[in-house]
């Protein structure tokens, strides 16, 4: 079965289009983690299990977003590229591997985009559910969610240096300062 959803996968040039949504939407995952608990920091003391409950619904809402969108714009991508490749061809491929790569690459690339935004989420607020259930940390919870977020932006920036090929440092500060912005952003207009 792998081999076959590998097979899937250089047919349709699916891996470019799944590192893409990894990263845009991981992205826009810790951004989001990011503006949530800086809202709270900024609210003063709020309580661990109404934060915890705020960024747990929003990862949900992200993933389910991530997962639908994907799946509807990527069937629709995927059975347009099978038909022109019929007419191309003046045959009926949707019992080759053409056709069942249009069907099942859909769902690998919305699990991709709605996951990575999710699981990215849940480590973020990490800090949020350690604390709910006793175990202190160093830092403030929301503080040490704080930080995963920078740490995440961070990482996804190195990590799109190896698609890129640009100089790893850069990118990862190129993305730090992004955050950097939201952060600022949400200090204005508190």
């Amino acid at each position: 079965m792998i081999s076959r959803i590998r097979n899937f996968i250089r047919l349709t040039h699916a891996s470019r289009i799944t590192r893409r949504y990894f990263v845009t939407n991981g992205f826009d995952g810790a951004l989001t983690m990011l503006g949530l608990n800086m809202g709270f920091y900024y609210q003063g003391e709020i309580d661990a299990d109404v934060a915890l409950g705020a960024c747990f619904a929003t990862a949900v809402a992200l993933m389910m977003s991530g997962l639908s969108s994907a799946y509807i714009s990527e069937t629709a991508e995927r059975r347009k590229e099978l038909g022109d490749l019929e007419h191309a061809m003046v045959e009926d491929m949707e019992e080759s591997d053409h056709g069942d790569a249009a069907r099942l690459v859909p769902y690998l690339i919305a699990l991709v985009n709605g996951l990575s935004p999710f699981l990215i989420s849940l480590l973020i607020i990490s800090p949020l559910w350690l604390s709910i259930n006793g175990i202190d940390l160093p830092l403030h919870p929301i503080e040490a969610a704080l930080i995963l977020s920078f740490i995440m932006i961070f990482l996804l920036g190195l990590y799109s240096s190896r698609i890129s090929g640009q100089f790893w440092l850069w990118t990862g500060i190129r993305a730090l300062i992004v955050a950097m912005i939201t952060s600022w952003i949400i200090w204005l207009v508190r």
